[in-house]
């Protein structure tokens, strides 16, 4: 296939009904490559502008940023290792374990936007949020329809698993959620709880030991332990506080 047979290629996949009309011409002028590559490059970035803000990620730290100093454990080499986004392709769930403020979140972030950024769908997602808006459905279609769309990404991120405590019902939802994303899609969750202590987070839901196993089941598990670090940055801010108060006086 020629250079410019190529080129024809992808004015139909971008369907540049106008050019290929007027081929010919268009070929035998030379700037058919560079407006080819404008447009492919437009749609790109729209293509991830669209996806960024359905996905719902938030601001946040980059990982190129992240103190990996300050934790007293982390297991960084998993982490780099997601970062090279093959779990993806094996449906491997990743989890995110440690307590408040070691950036389990910020580094769950990262994760999504660099799933983002090479091409895959990513819905990013609080634990409160999630299971509060599926439990407020009051309609089997409603509830049917909701679980299609959060078991629809490549990659959904689940934050924040328990800081809070739920109903039997809230287990429930999640259990289902997980079970139709399970060997299908990926999951991250971020959680302070050991999974343990689950059974603290759902008391007296009979699904939580399956809802666990299908989210360990051949899954990615990065530690984090350690102070928080945003009650560090806090002092820190404080600290610089005090002393310009003290050099303005």
């Amino acid at each position: 296939m020629t250079n410019l047979d190529l080129l024809q290629s992808r004015a139909k996949a971008l369907q540049l009904n106008g050019l290929l009309a007027n081929w010919p011409q268009a070929a035998a002028a030379g700037w058919v490559q560079q407006l080819i590559e404008w447009e492919e490059a437009e749609r790109a970035r729209r293509s991830l502008e669209r996806r960024v803000r359905d996905a719902r990620i938030g601001r946040f730290k980059p990982v190129c940023d992240f103190d990996w100093t300050w934790p007293k454990r982390c297991d960084r080499t998993t982490f780099e290792a997601l970062m090279t986004l093959d779990f993806l392709k094996d449906a491997t769930n990743a989890l995110l374990v440690g307590p408040n403020g070691v950036g389990k979140s910020t580094l769950a972030r990262n994760l999504a936007h660099h799933a983002l950024v090479h091409g895959h769908t990513v819905l990013f997602t609080s634990a409160g949020q999630l299971l509060g808006e599926l439990a407020a459905l009051d309609s089997d279609s409603a509830l049917r329809r909701r679980l299609r769309h959060y078991a629809a990404p490549a990659l959904l991120l689940i934050d924040e698993v328990g800081y809070l405590s739920y109903s039997n019902r809230h287990a429930d939802l999640l259990f289902e959620l997980i079970s139709r994303r399970y060997e299908q899609r990926s999951t991250v969750v971020t959680t302070n709880r050991p999974f343990a202590e689950w059974r603290d987070v759902f008391p007296n839901a009979a699904c939580v030991v399956s809802m666990v196993d299908r989210l360990m089941h051949n899954a990615e598990i990065v530690a984090i332990d350690g102070e928080s670090y945003r009650v560090k940055e806090a002092l820190e801010r404080t600290e610089q506080r005090a002393k310009q108060r003290r050099g303005g006086k």
